[in-house]
């Protein structure tokens, strides 16, 4: 085999892992594990040791990055004092392939004592663990899927895997927004995208390509590249936004109508009612709505459907949105 062959394998391996977990889980267990943690009052601890503790960690990253405040508790660390960080309102949930590691066992028994809920993610459902907690989620594969029968690669992606579901899972039941994730992004390039808003980036006073429903279309174009923005638009005699005639929309006025294209009126020749963002939205929520919309340039208004800016995908590429 060759060496992109060894890769795909590879690959393919850890994908076929994901999709037969996704088809063994039990639903009782995985509704007694939503429930968990949708009603869970504190904090939810994720808990492992080895390749399986680095899984658990980066969880628990995912779910505090999404709304669901958690931490990480090394279970070699809980036996020599960490086990403090664990109070009666959390959830537990414990990561192991194995789900019979002496290190993650040793805490169990506290866990219990204490009265908190117990959700394992496990490859082994009958191990130590899974027979102790309040809910199993099956993450078992076959040992050929993984090195010598036992490298944890294709176990460990399956975890991962599962821990992303349930963090999204649980940020689609909170009604976390876009603007949430943004909160808990302030900083690096991530925070950066998701802060700006549109009237920081988008066109305004005299860069804005205006025209009136009833002047010709020898205007239109003038203003057009005039402004130089790729579009010009359409505005009635209360200055409200009526119509957009981009130049995707002239070159198409010029093969129907063609020499005749002139003796027309802008509101004839228009795009009615083009789809419009607002100054105080969020530039990455502009770019969504352009991107699932295939256009390039998006009208801004304000709440009387008054024309405000422009805003160019240009601008978001610059501004580094996209």
């Amino acid at each position: 085999m060759s060496t992109l062959d060894l890769i795909r394998e590879e690959l393919n391996h850890e994908a076929e892992a994901i999709k037969k977990v996704a088809e063994q889980l039990n639903p009782e267990e995985v509704d007694k594990a939503f429930n968990l943690l949708r009603n869970c009052k504190g904090k939810v601890v994720l808990t492992g040791i080895g390749k399986s503790g680095i899984i658990a960690r980066k969880i628990s990253a995912t779910l505090a990055s999404t709304g669901t405040t958690s931490i990480f508790l090394h279970a070699a660390e809980g036996v020599h004092g960490d086990l403090g960080m664990l109070q009666p309102d959390d959830v537990v949930i414990a990561v192991s392939n194995s789900g019979n590691t002496q290190e993650l066992l040793s805490i169990i028994p506290y866990i219990k004592y204490i009265g908190i809920p117990l959700i394992a993610i496990t490859g082994n459902p009958h191990s130590p663990l899974a027979e102790t907690a309040d809910a199993v989620l099956d993450c078992s594969i076959p040992p050929e899927y993984e090195a010598l029968g036992m490298v944890p690669t294709s176990s460990t992606t399956a975890e991962l895997a599962l821990g992303d579901a349930l963090a999204i899972l649980l940020l689609k039941d909170k009604g976390f927004s876009l603007e949430d994730f943004a909160r808990f992004h302030p900083g690096g390039n991530i925070g950066r995208k998701l802060l700006i808003k549109v009237d920081e980036l988008m066109h305004t006073g005299d860069e804005l390509p205006l025209i009136g429903e009833d002047a010709a279309m020898s205007d239109a174009i003038l203003e057009m590249t005039s402004k130089k923005l790729g579009c010009v638009a359409v505005v009635d005699k209360d200055k409200h936004l009526t119509g957009i005639i981009t130049d995707g929309d002239l070159r198409r006025q010029i093969q129907q109508k063609q020499d005749k294209l002139l003796q027309h009126k802008v509101k004839e020749c228009m795009t009615p009612n083009p789809k419009c963002g607002y100054p105080d939205q969020l530039a990455a929520e502009a770019l969504k709505l352009m991107e699932d919309h295939k256009i390039t340039m998006l009208p801004i208004v304000d709440n009387t459907n008054s024309l405000v800016g422009m805003l160019h995908m240009h601008d978001l590429i610059e501004a580094g949105i996209l």
